[in-house]
């Protein structure tokens, strides 16, 4: 065995501190949502440009049997013959009113009612009207038609149901024009067909009309004959009751009002004279009440006038002299007697003009209160009449309104009468023929172009489905997305499949595609820690055959590249990977004795590149590894070499993998592209993180995005040659895949 350089002696014993710096951290950043591991898969341009390189195949193939089919149908389509006649439709108008000075004019009903429109379609389309056109051209009796059948009624069905379901039906854009149109094989009787259905149709309009007007003039001249009958009745009535009830009307006949009679015509006459009569009362009332006050009216005769003027004077005069005289003089007290008199002589006049007047005001007063009185008696007898004339007269204003609404039927009806006619009941035709149909020059059906169009559209489509769901069903790890959705894992490179028959020859070709890919993924590695690549690498698989045991072997390869020293574990006690034809040494014989470090490893034909092959393979391997003495190992390792690669058996159903993962610094998973199930991968890295292991990320191996890529894959576990022994087998190309190492010893040899 070569020398490893100068590791110096190794102390395979391992403090319990040494032991804690070796644990795994937790995930930090960089890492993704690990949490949510299985990726939700949505369709996207990536995805679906995805699929149509891998399955672009099998999408070829639909499209190409879309085409066949499209050409196979063309063939045994027979020839189709269309003619074509264009309807222009014309609704009916009515009278509207045109402006405030109520002329009026004539506007389109159905203008913007699709309604006619829409019923207009349907009676083009109708089994009536096919029958009848089966019918106006006898092709009950064509044998080109209905063929050599002798029974008429069946033939005339047979014919009806042609004409209809040759019909296609059809409104140019805003228009009124309908497109009318006629398949047939026979070009001269799609002609005939197409020309007969117009025809038939405007005649089938005609005639709808015209029996509608001829029936609305049966109709009127039965109502306007029953209306006149219950307009006679309801006079007659009428006339009676007022008869026999003595009521008189004096208003028109829309006054319906108590006035309306004799009787409340005077009603209304006195009450105006009781009015007059009582405000004559009041004020004659009103005059007595304030003569009989006494003195309220001094103007009581003219005598009391003349004394009054003569008072006056001599008031004037005693104001005069009483300037000059005192009041008791003699002649003032003369003056002022006389003054005296004449006033009582006033008041004494006054007094008796006033009981005269009050006589008279009396008298006046009483006479209007007589007149008020009798006429609130004629009044209250007048209203008794009235009031009960008004509960008779309820009756006859039934009656009355019976004759009215009889009349204005009947004026009505009579009007509408006069306004039917023969000419108004046709007017203006609902349809009318633009084109009439022509013998068509050439079949329109089958058309080739259209069908190949048609055809390789659909089974483009089928084939997109068809990739699309299998891509789905088969729930592999293919992309890079993949690894980032799916997994929550970096991508740290692709590697494509080999072109030598060993992998590990292609490696050692620097210019060669695998090891360009390697070197990427080294490269990569670079920046998962802060101090570059880990010190400790685990390299590790889902299942087996996934290209784990290359992949360590090509990341140490490419970490000597860098001018690293390496070392390679073998740990894989169960189906060892490197063969290096010495049995005496190797990892299960170490972690079995005292021995040291450099006593188990071996240097290779590359330089700076050393490995730990297996050894023995050992009763219970997960033992082996779980122990301190494997802990002790790998931190000597990690003391002595730049970089650590161990190479781990997979991780689903074994315990080997999870526990290797908890000692080393850090862990890749290797997935083969296009094979290893995401349920798998999921479950796989879900082991991983239980025992605490740190994910660097992910590589697909075999990746060729363009390539399309099978399904399933074969492995499973047994036992080896001694029954106490558990390994697993890939494939049956198990012993073409182990990986044949040189040591240096041996090349010197």
């Amino acid at each position: 065995m070569a020398s490893i350089g100068a590791p110096g002696p190794t102390n395979l014993a391992v403090s319990p501190d040494t032991r804690r710096d070796l644990a795994p951290l937790p995930p930090e950043g960089g890492y993704g949502n690990y949490g949510n591991t299985t990726g939700a898969r949505e369709l996207s341009l990536s995805l679906l440009w995805r699929v149509l390189v891998e399955w672009r195949w099998l999408i070829l193939a639909s499209v190409g049997a879309g085409i066949a089919a499209a050409v196979l149908i063309t063939l045994l389509t027979p020839l189709k013959y269309r003619s074509t006649a264009s309807i222009e439709l014309n609704p009916p108008t009515v009278e509207v009113l045109g402006d405030e000075g109520g002329k009026t004019g004539r506007q389109s009903a159905a203008a913007n009612d699709a309604a006619f429109m829409g019923t207009q379609l349907g009676l083009l389309q109708s089994r009536a009207l096919a029958e009848r056109v089966a019918q106006d051209l006898n092709l009950a009796n064509d044998p080109a038609v209905v063929g050599e059948s002798k029974n008429r009624a069946a033939n005339a069905e047979i014919a009806a149901s042609i004409v209809q379901g040759g019909t296609n039906v059809q409104v140019q854009p805003q228009s009124r024009l309908v497109t009318v149109s006629f398949s047939a094989r026979d070009p001269q009787l799609a002609a005939r067909v197409v020309n007969g259905i117009a025809d038939a149709y405007i005649a089938t309009n005609l005639e709808r009309r015209y029996q509608s007007s001829s029936y609305a003039r049966d109709f009127l001249q039965k109502q306007i004959a029953t209306t006149r009958r219950d307009l006679e009745k309801s006079e007659r009535q009428l006339v009676a009751y007022a008869q026999q009830q003595r009521l008189i009307t004096t208003g028109s006949a829309d006054d319906a009002g108590d006035t309306n009679s004799l009787t409340g015509s005077s009603l209304v006459a006195l009450n105006s004279a009781l009015a007059a009569t009582q405000a004559k009362r009041i004020a004659a009332e009103q005059r007595y009440r304030e003569a009989v006050l006494g003195g309220a009216t001094t103007e009581g005769s003219a005598n009391a006038a003349a004394l009054r003027t003569q008072i006056a004077a001599l008031n004037a005069e005693y104001q005069q002299k009483l300037q000059t005289f005192k009041p008791d003089y003699p002649e003032m007290v003369a003056l002022k007697a006389r003054i005296d008199a004449l006033r009582a002589s006033v008041i004494s006049e006054t007094r008796t003009a006033n009981a005269d007047r009050a006589g008279s005001l009396r008298q006046e007063y009483q006479a209007a209160r007589a007149e008020e009185d009798r006429l609130r008696a004629q009044v209250a007898s007048l209203s008794s009449s009235v009031l009960d004339q008004r509960g008779r007269r309820i009756q006859y204003t039934i009656l009355q309104r019976e004759v009215d609404t009889n009349r204005t039927l009947y004026d009505a009806l009579l009007q509408r009468y006069k306004e039917i006619g023969v000419a108004g009941g046709i007017g203006t035709a609902v349809a009318s023929v633009v084109d009439r149909g022509v013998v068509p020059g050439g079949a329109y059906s089958p058309n080739l172009y259209l069908n190949l169009m048609i055809g390789a559209f659909l089974g483009m489509i089928v084939g997109m489905l068809s990739a699309i769901a299998l891509e789905f069903i088969n729930d592999t790890i293919k992309t890079p997305d993949d690894v980032r959705n799916k997994l929550q894992l970096p991508f740290l490179g692709g590697i494509p499949n080999a072109q030598e028959a060993k992998p590990i020859d292609e490696l050692k070709n620097a210019l060669s595609p695998v090891t360009e890919a390697y070197l990427s993924t080294t490269t990569a590695l670079q920046f998962v820690t802060e101090g570059g690549a880990p010190k400790t690498l685990l390299v590790t698989s889902t299942r087996p055959a996934e290209g784990k045991s290359t992949s360590a072997w090509a990341l140490a390869f490419s970490l000597t590249r860098l001018g690293k020293q390496v070392l390679l574990i073998d740990a894989d006690m169960r189906r060892p990977a490197f063969v290096t034809g010495r049995d005496d040494i190797g990892l299960s014989h170490i972690l079995t004795n005292t021995s040291s470090l450099s006593e188990h490893v071996l240097q290779t034909e590359i330089e700076n590149l050393w490995i730990m092959p297996s050894g023995p393979i050992p009763p219970s391997p997960p033992e082996l590894i779980a122990s301190a003495r494997f802990a002790a190992l790998i931190a000597d390792a990690t003391s002595t070499f730049d970089h650590v690669v161990i190479d781990g058996p997979p991780i689903l159903g074994l315990a080997d993998s999870p526990l290797l993962s908890s000692v080393a610094q850090s862990t890749l998973m290797v997935v083969e592209a296009g094979r290893t199930r995401t349920r798998a991968a999921v479950e796989a890295q879900n082991r991983l993180r239980t025992a605490g292991a740190r994910l660097a990320g992910c590589i697909l191996t075999r990746y060729q995005p363009q390539a399309s890529y099978g399904y399933g894959y074969g492995y499973g576990y047994g036992y080896g040659q001694s029954k106490n022994q558990y390994s697993y087998v890939a494939d049956k190309n198990d012993k073409r895949r182990r990986i044949l190492l040189t040591t240096r010893d041996d090349a010197e040899s």
